[in-house]
């Protein structure tokens, strides 16, 4: 297949720019896998069409304030979004200013902080953190959350907590994994009381994920690189789900892909390190059953992750009907859940 096989026309008033005012408020649109029968529901009924034999799988990844703005020496402006913490004072970022900052470049930034640019890697900046507070205190300080670049507006005091998961913990993305977006506390005690087992992976999402596919032909694609974990314990978990006759459901692409990552060799394994799984139509999933997911741009290897998993004409329908009833779309926009056998006997 190819890149413009992915295209579709998205009015811009559909694109989600801040979160509703709850978390669970948004609506739910379901695909059966097999059929492509559709449904149209709220994020709460998500519930009713999960049960106890179950596992939820959730990518606990925790978005850092990456973005900061300071100066060169020589007055000039620049923009910082860092893509990687290496350690407590070096990172990799990508860095705009009006001329390509150059190895040995002093950046000023905020509160007495500055970074030094070491050198560049392709469209990566090398930079060292001056002082002796760590990269993610400086962060945590003087950053700014990285909102997607759809995302028209200035961030502000709410996306700290709103463009990010009530299960968060470990540090390291640079974009959120949306579909955990739409859980509350309550929503995953009521799982928890419904008997759903929950269980977590760790892919630290980056800028990536947003970048286009810039080649017509999907085989010459170059994925970016993420850091994933799955610990033995959601291995277990997984293999128990699927013992009891239960499914494995991945909320979020992230997810689906750190769990498919870790079965490059047929089956899930314990594992961590660096993936650029690219997963297209014709993709054999072998450790996700179902999935709950957000709408993604047009062309974009989400979108192509997908339809691997549902079918490209379903998928292709889907969200030709999803814009026809005003869904709203992207990272703060509403969710689809993806299944096997989900719609029967007009129980929708």
């Amino acid at each position: 297949m190819k890149k413009s096989d992915f295209n579709y026309q998205l009015p811009e008033a559909l694109i989600a720019q801040k979160p509703l005012a709850e978390r669970n408020a948004s609506r739910l649109f379901c695909m059966d896998r097999d059929t492509g029968q559709i449904a149209d529901r709220q994020f709460i009924d998500f519930i009713e069409l999960i049960n106890e034999r179950d596992l939820l799988v959730f990518n606990d990844t925790k978005v850092i304030p990456a973005r900061l703005f300071g100066k060169k020496q020589s007055g000039g402006k620049v923009e910082i979004l860092i893509e990687r913490i290496w350690d407590d004072h070096h990172a990799i970022a990508h860095v705009r200013a009006s001329k390509a900052a150059k190895a040995g470049t002093l950046i000023e930034l905020d509160s007495g902080y500055s970074c030094e640019v070491l050198g560049r890697a392709d469209d990566l900046f090398h930079l060292e953190f001056k002082g002796e507070q760590s990269l993610l205190t400086i962060l945590e300080q003087i950053g700014h959350i990285p909102l997607p670049p759809y995302i028209t507006r200035e961030d502000d005091q709410s996306d700290l907590t709103r463009y990010q998961t009530v299960f968060a913990r470990e540090a390291g993305a640079v974009a959120a994994p949306t579909a955990g977006l739409h859980f509350d506390q309550a929503m995953m005690e009521k799982l928890k009381v419904k008997g759903v087992q929950s269980a977590f992976v760790t892919l630290h999402v980056g800028s990536g994920t947003f970048q286009p596919v810039r080649v017509e032909d999907l085989s010459e694609h170059l994925m970016h690189k993420e850091y994933f974990a799955v610990p033995p314990e959601t291995v277990t978990a997984v293999q128990q789900a699927r013992a009891r006759g239960g499914r494995a459901i991945a909320i979020g692409t992230t997810a689906v892909r750190a769990l498919e990552s870790a079965s490059k060799n047929g089956q899930l394994e314990a594992g961590f390190g660096d993936t650029d799984l690219f997963i297209t139509p014709g993709y054999q999933f072998k450790s996700v059953d179902a999935m709950l997911t957000n709408f993604h741009l047009p062309e974009s290897t989400l979108l192509m992750l997908v339809s691997a998993f549902a079918g490209y004409e379903h998928i292709m329908n889907a969200y030709s009907h999803a814009i026809d009833q005003s869904y709203r779309f992207f990272s703060y926009g509403d969710a689809m859940f993806l299944a096997h056998d989900l719609i029967k006997n007009d129980e929708f």
